[in-house]
């Protein structure tokens, strides 16, 4: 199946009690102002109601049951060892079972509601750029679909162009999906027919266990709809906002997987360029996922002019409107590590965007008390002025802060919390 855009995963095996690291120079709560809204804007917060009879397995399989749609990467599950005179525990159910028994909620009857009062239909050149269907992609084309191979349950979300529902899909093995709506006549009328384009263009072939997949999408006269993966968590903001900051040990490992799936991307000559939390959702185990790939860019030659992102997380490089590459990435996951550990970006002053930009300019990196000497290391050595300095995501994922807290044994994309 294809892959594209943004939605969410469990927190159990360790530490998700969630105490808040005793440094009093901690803010108390997440204090960083919420981003702009993005093109690509998803899920809110429902978790799944069996999260925690997840945690040892995520095998996953896409929600088609064409031939020659690819199933999405496969986490290993162990088999506990018999022991002599014990009954052997049963293995735990995997993410086809759980999702099976789940509850997909009540459906408000939203898609029509909305659909009677919203939107346009939109004709020529403009209908051809929009009429957008898995089926027909060139390269691992899905099965036919239509809204009504599903139903539909609890709306989770709304987006800038259209509202996002949980669905469960009606043939077998029937999966349960996240369904993003888009109108394309508001998408027309914002002038992003090129960025929606290139977001599903870009998604629909990535397979990465910390890269929230895109199974297909179909469209009708007025709404494309996208088929995204449930990732049963939510928000990673919302997690930040709850608990103000996280762990060193919680941190490193999200920071394990980002480094990971950013290799992965850049591998593909795929720039992210907006890395931040809004952009990251947590999945039915409580791995990361990326999300929101409204301003990736494929490019091969890696070198790229365009001003794009959040301001607390652009570079020096886009701030001085300098060329940039796949390193962008890599300032953006120092921003990233610091503001788990914080609360807020380092760059961040209140008072003026001139400011903030002056503080990137300059690097003006202050470290809070408390902070271990391992992870000052780690973002000092990320947040360089010129991009060739920064340390390689080859080096991040080898660094021993990250080292320190993955788990032995465990595939990177696995790590539960």
């Amino acid at each position: 199946m294809a892959t594209v855009g943004s939605v969410t995963r469990q927190i159990a095996a360790l530490e998700l009690s969630n105490k808040k690291p005793t440094n009093s120079a901690r803010p108390p709560l997440h204090s960083k102002q919420p981003s702009q809204t993005n093109v690509a804007r998803l899920l809110t917060k429902y978790a799944s109601p069996n999260a925690t009879a997840t945690s040892s397995s995520t095998k996953q399989k896409a929600a088609t049951t064409s031939s020659n749609a690819t199933q999405p990467s496969a986490i290993p599950t162990k088999t506990p060892a018999k022991t002599q005179g014990q009954t052997p525990s049963p293995p735990p159910p995997n993410a086809a079972e759980v999702m099976q028994s789940m509850d997909i909620g009540n459906y408000d009857g939203g898609l029509e509601k909305e659909n009677e009062k919203r939107g346009e239909k939109v004709y020529g050149e403009a209908a051809k750029d929009l009429a957008l269907d898995s089926s027909s992609a060139r390269k691992s084309p899905t099965r036919e679909w239509t809204l009504h191979d599903f139903d539909i349950g609890r709306p989770l979300g709304k987006g800038k162009f259209g509202r996002v529902y949980m669905v469960r899909t009606k043939c077998e093995p029937k999966y349960i999906l996240a369904l993003k709506t888009l109108y394309k006549s508001e998408i027309v009328a914002g002038k992003v027919e090129k960025q929606i384009r290139r977001e599903i263009e870009i998604q629909q072939n990535l397979r990465h266990p910390n890269v929230l997949r895109l199974y297909g999408y179909f469209h009708d006269e007025k709404r494309i709809f996208l088929m995204l993966e449930f990732a049963g968590q939510g928000e990673l903001y919302r997690q930040l906002s709850k608990y103000g900051c996280f762990s060193e040990k919680r941190s490193s490992r999200y920071i394990d997987q980002m480094a990971d799936a950013l290799s992965y991307l850049h591998s593909k000559h795929v720039i992210h360029r907006d890395i931040k939390p809004e952009n990251l959702l947590l999945g039915l185990n409580g791995e990361l996922k990326i999300a929101d790939f409204g301003w990736s860019v494929h490019a091969p030659g890696n070198r790229r002019m365009t001003l794009c992102g959040t301001l607390d997380y652009l570079p020096p490089e886009m701030v001085e409107r300098k060329e940039h590459s796949e390193k962008v990435d890599y300032w953006a996951l120092g921003v990233l590590t610091y503001e788990f550990l914080v609360g807020n970006p380092p760059f961040e002053d209140r008072r003026s965007v001139n400011n903030t930009y002056r503080r990137i300019m300059a690097v003006d990196l202050k470290f809070p008390s408390g902070m271990s000497a391992e992870v000052k290391d780690l973002v000092a050595k990320l947040l360089q002025h010129e991009p060739q300095d920064r340390l390689p995501l080859t080096q991040v994922l080898q660094h021993p802060w990250i080292v320190k807290y993955r788990p032995k044994g465990c595939p990177r994309g696995s790590q539960v919390y």
